[in-house]
């Protein structure tokens, strides 16, 4: 019998990367909400008491910057006097944003191999690979670890915003292991979560007694209601429980660590299941491939799984800048095709348009941000871009296309 444990993690939006990713990807919302041909490459870095947004920006859209940074700090938990060192109302936020280098706007603009097509026109924003997967051990065809890493990151934040934990502060992190056995999920070994809290809890001031009430506190308002409708399941006796390992989280957010954006692009994907291209998503345009082609390889991948072609499924899509069509394409499936990863690929090709105009158009990544009141990429910006039943994406919603690979 095969047997091995894998293991993933997820951070809550309050961690010091996501914090970045989630400003940088609201400043892409304002902006293409305003202006959908807006060319936006934003960065955030957050320290104690410090927000600094940079990168490259060419739009029409009239935003005010240090105002909506502040509002997506005070949203995620940051003020007053538990916002431990990182106030939405003190911070300093500054501002170092320049315009896109005229030779990446002279590729993307028009395409170096275009033949009059309209979606021809439009060059990938930058070379690079990247990934998309999808397997059938989750309804949201995820792997399961990253899947419970992430509702449990999910849990730890609701009942913080609700209230249901007073003490529970707005930095933390979660990480599942799950048992393989012959390929398949058998058991969940071990979940671990970090999350901050006050310096009290209640009534508790003790390091041990601390956190022996947030273990307990944790497995029933957290580890249970985030797994109370799967079929594999934590069990209080067998799946190992580790909270706050050093004893203690009392110092967090950017107060205890900077924060980059694009350092979390694991936890934004597969959870390390699967391979990766290297670039991240956040406070980029779809014309970046790294975000748009992404999001197209776990269309692609979904959909064959979905269609019932193979059990996994792992699509790499690569890209010369300036240029519109993929320099490459494959499929893996790992010996669980129901055709060859041969036939799989000149189906792909043959059913999917992967040229980042054609991307766009398909998913409407330019006018969703308006669509949805501004506020479109930033959710997605926390708690991973796939597999998301709480929101809706386009590059999740495979059913029609499915039904065109299985005529």
């Amino acid at each position: 019998m095969n047997s091995y444990v894998f293991t993933s993690e997820s951070v809550t939006e309050g961690h010091p990367d996501k914090i970045c990713d989630q400003i940088s990807d609201a400043i892409l919302d304002a902006l293409l909400s305003q202006d959908p041909l807006s060319r936006v490459a934003c960065e955030t870095v957050v320290n104690t008491g410090l927000c600094l947004i940079t990168g490259e920006v060419t739009s029409t859209a009239k935003v005010d910057f240090i105002k909506l940074v502040r509002n997506v700090i005070d949203d995620i938990g940051y003020k007053g006097a538990r916002a431990g060192g990182f106030d939405s109302n003190s911070c300093a936020v500054l501002v170092a944003l320049d315009q896109q280098s005229p030779d990446i706007a002279q590729g993307v603009n028009e395409a170096e191999d275009h033949s009059g097509d309209p979606l021809d026109k439009v060059g990938a924003g930058d070379q690079g690979i990247m990934f998309g997967y999808a397997c059938n051990e989750t309804p949201e065809l995820m792997p399961l670890p990253i899947s419970l890493a992430h509702r449990l990151s999910r849990q730890l934040a609701k009942v913080r915003h609700e209230g249901t934990l007073e003490y529970l502060l707005p930095d933390g992190k979660t990480q599942v292991s799950v048992l393989y056995e012959n390929k398949r999920p058998k058991a969940i070994e071990t979940i671990l979560i970090s999350t901050q809290h006050t310096a009290e809890v209640k009534g508790k001031s003790d390091e041990e007694s601390i956190r022996n009430q947030i273990i307990e506190d944790l497995w029933e308002n957290v580890v249970l209601p985030a797994t109370s409708d799967l079929s594999l399941r934590p069990n209080r006796d067998t799946t190992k429980f580790l909270v706050n390992p050093t004893g203690k989280f009392v110092v967090g957010g950017p107060q205890g660590d900077a924060g980059l954006t694009g350092r979390k692009i694991i936890v934004d994907t597969y959870g390390g299941y699967a391979r990766h291209g290297g670039g991240a998503f956040s406070g980029k345009d779809p014309t970046k491939v790294d975000r748009s082609a992404a999001y197209a390889a776990r269309f692609v991948a979904k959909c064959l799984v979905a269609a019932d072609l193979a059990d996994k499924a792992e699509v790499q899509l690569s890209y010369a800048i300036g240029v519109a069509k993929p320099v490459s394409i494959l499929v893996e499936t790992f010996g669980t095709g129901k055709k060859s990863d041969n036939e799989l690929q000149a189906l792909v090709i043959k059913h999917f348009d992967l040229r980042p105009g054609a991307i766009i158009k398909q998913f409407n990544l330019r006018e969703l941000p308006r669509i949805r009141e501004g506020n479109f990429y930033r959710k997605t910006a926390a708690y991973g871009h796939f597999g998301r039943q709480d929101l809706d994406l386009p590059w999740e919603n495979v059913k029609e296309k499915v039904a065109t690979l299985t005529e």
